[in-house]
């Protein structure tokens, strides 16, 4: 294999326009090869030089490439990425993962039996607000922790019009695999492997056949306690995280930066891209004594879902630890699954 990860993307909806191929055409380790366009072939609009291939098989075919990007419906993952593994190619999967922790597990030991990499796509580890709140977690002015509240809140009454998203019948539909795989994904990366969980889905919106809203209580090593909700029914969104410490507290709201901005066509080059806007910095009150505090404003860093391509070229090419682990995966299923 040379030094190229000549990549092969599996769809070019919204995913593969927005999250991946911007990205892998920028990275000078990938070469964005080839993907699959069974209707639409709009990819040669953007991108001239790729292969479209009509069906997945056709691109596993390929013998050029060398990682496949499994960014299909839910339903498809574990599939998709079996196949693609036998045909000797590294994988990068979107969330979820896989439906459950005995299909990831299933997916980790084809990739070792067929020597491939299977590596997990969660990019909201390199949005700005997980990045402030991991580098306030690391800086210790929280003392320890003691209990953290997760969310991730929209507000969307109908029911959409992707069925594979909106039927039950379908596996991995709903909100708990949709936007509640990021938010056990965060607690799990920045606090550890739990040691126990409780969740609860609810069915809120008329004639909604799965889940728009989720909640779990996670415990975690050193006593700590996490709360974790995800809803399509909050029309004031709250705080992504807030972080409540021996010493201090952080509260940090979501910013959709990255993705809106990728929206709107703003190169990933463009010296604005991941940047924040000034007035929603983070706020970090710490305690000074028993009746004193003192309030910081925390300005996120620029932020680049780059980072998780290099990730993935460093594993691939140099044989790096990816930061996404096994153990993470399988725990995180677990919970959503249960």
């Amino acid at each position: 294999m040379s030094k190229i990860i000549k990549t092969g993307l599996l769809s070019f909806g919204l995913s593969g326009k927005v999250f991946h191929a911007p990205f892998v055409n920028e990275h000078i380790g990938f070469e964005l090869t080839a993907v699959v366009e069974r209707s639409k072939k709009t990819i040669k609009e953007v991108y001239p030089d790729v292969i479209s291939y009509d069906s997945v098989d056709e691109i596993l075919a390929d013998n050029n490439l060398d990682l496949i990007i499994v960014n299909t419906p839910n339903n498809t993952h574990y599939d998709f990425a079996v196949k693609a593994l036998q045909a000797k190619k590294h994988v990068l999967m979107e969330k979820p993962f896989a439906i459950t922790s005995k299909e990831a597990k299933e997916l980790y030991k084809v990739a070792a039996e067929n020597d491939c990499k299977i590596l997990a796509y969660h990019n909201r580890r390199y949005d700005s607000d997980y990045l402030s709140v991991k580098k306030v977690l690391e800086s210790g002015d929280l003392g320890n922790v003691v209990e953290a509240h997760i969310r991730f809140d929209r507000y969307k009454t109908e029911i959409g019009p992707k069925a594979v998203k909106e039927t039950a019948e379908v596996p991995g539909s709903g909100i708990t695999y949709d936007l509640g795989s990021h938010i056990v994904d965060a607690a799990i990366s920045l606090f550890g492997l739990p040691v126990s969980w409780h969740k609860k889905k609810g069915y809120y919106r008329e004639n909604t056949q799965v889940d728009d809203f989720m909640c779990a209580y996670i415990e975690f090593p050193n006593n700590i306690h996490v709360h974790v909700t995800t809803s399509l029914l909050v029309p004031n969104p709250q705080s992504s995280f807030v972080i409540h410490g021996t010493k201090g507290t952080y509260v940090k709201q979501r910013i959709n930066l990255q993705e809106e901005q990728l929206m709107t066509g703003m190169q990933i080059t463009d010296a604005n891209y991941g940047v924040e806007p000034k007035g929603i910095e983070g706020e970090l009150t710490i305690a000074l004594n028993a009746t004193e505090r003192k309030t910081i404003k925390i300005p996120a860093e620029p932020a680049t879902y780059m980072h998780i391509f290099e990730a993935v070229y460093q594993t691939i090419i140099n044989g790096k630890e990816y930061p996404i682990t096994e153990a993470q995966i399988v725990k995180q299923l677990e919970i959503l699954e249960a």
